[in-house]
């Protein structure tokens, strides 16, 4: 029979491991979860994969651990890789176009230029045009700098065919990714002017602050009403936006890393509606409408560095 200084000594000694293994991973979070969110382009996917980094943190031997970040990113980028692949297959059947889920995102992930452009809305449309590991690899390396043995680690391939994949994946953004993004501050006055434009009900207005051939896309989910197609073309998409119900009330916000638009009907959400600004002019009008992805905005946290 053990004495019980012995058995005090061994709850004690694995507490203090829970503790540091909480601590280690609370450290990494913000990044573990931004990890997530830019492969998978929903917070609510993006969460269930920490948890499932969590669970699979616990029970690892610490002690072996070398790089604990390291390990962390590899861990969230192979659950975000698995749950990747099953929603792109759901989002082949999905009803109209699909959009990001609006994350809410502070200040200073405006003033970080690189992380803010990462998690807009245009960056991450474009992403979604890439294969789950060719998205994993660009994400990794040019988002967060991980060194390519790392990045091996984390998708289960060489160091040479990742640097391969992030060539090809390097070259595919470049050639889709919007260019002459403004500043927030820009973004902000553009935006202003568009709600004022929608609440005054001026046509007028409304053309002269979106370009010619302004696109927008309008995400219902099937579940409420939005247009099943891109809308393109300033006069329809101000006709469009010109049967805004007269009694929303638009509210400025910051949604992915850019000034964005909340509205409101009777108090609830009813759209998140966030921009791409280029030359002072909209180019690009993100309209999130699918109750699913709007719960969240009033409850959780906004993402910061």
């Amino acid at each position: 029979m053990r004495d019980t200084a012995e058995s005090d000594t061994e709850p004690a000694a694995f507490d203090r491991c829970a503790d540091s293994a909480t601590e280690t991973f609370l450290a990494h979070r913000n990044l573990l979860f931004t990890v997530a969110y830019e492969m998978l382009g929903s917070a609510a996917d993006a969460e269930d994969v920490l948890q499932e980094t969590w669970l699979r943190w616990a029970d690892v031997d610490h002690d072996t651990v070398r790089d604990q970040r390291a390990y962390l990113v590899q861990i969230t980028t192979r659950q975000a890789l698995t749950r990747l692949r099953t929603l792109r297959r759901r989002k082949e059947s999905y009803l109209g176009p699909w959009l990001p889920e609006p994350l809410l995102t502070s200040p200073d992930v405006a003033d970080d230029v690189e992380l803010a452009d990462s998690v807009s809305m245009a960056m991450l449309l474009v992403l979604e045009t890439l294969r789950p590991t060719e998205r994993a690899v660009f994400v990794l390396r040019e988002v967060f700098d991980l060194a390519y043995d790392e990045i091996a680690e984390a998708v289960d391939k060489t160091q040479a065919a990742v640097r391969q994949i992030a060539h090809r994946a390097r070259s595919h953004v470049a050639a889709r990714r919007p260019h002459a993004i403004m500043s927030p501050a820009e973004t902000r006055a553009v935006l202003t002017a568009f709600r004022q434009a929608i609440e005054t009900g001026d046509p007028q207005r409304l053309l002269d602050i979106i370009a010619p051939d302004i696109v927008l896309l309008t995400d219902g989910g099937g579940v409420v009403q939005a247009a099943l197609a891109p809308v393109i073309g300033a006069h329809t998409v101000a006709d469009v936006l010109g049967r805004i119900n007269a009694g929303m009330e638009l509210q400025p916000t910051q949604i992915n890393g850019y000034p964005a638009l909340v509205l409101r009907l009777h108090g609830t959400i009813d759209t998140i509606m966030a921009a791409h600004v280029a030359d002072g002019l909209i180019t690009g009008l993100y309209a999130v409408r699918n109750p699913e992805k709007l719960s969240r905005i009033d409850h959780e946290a906004a993402l910061s560095r």
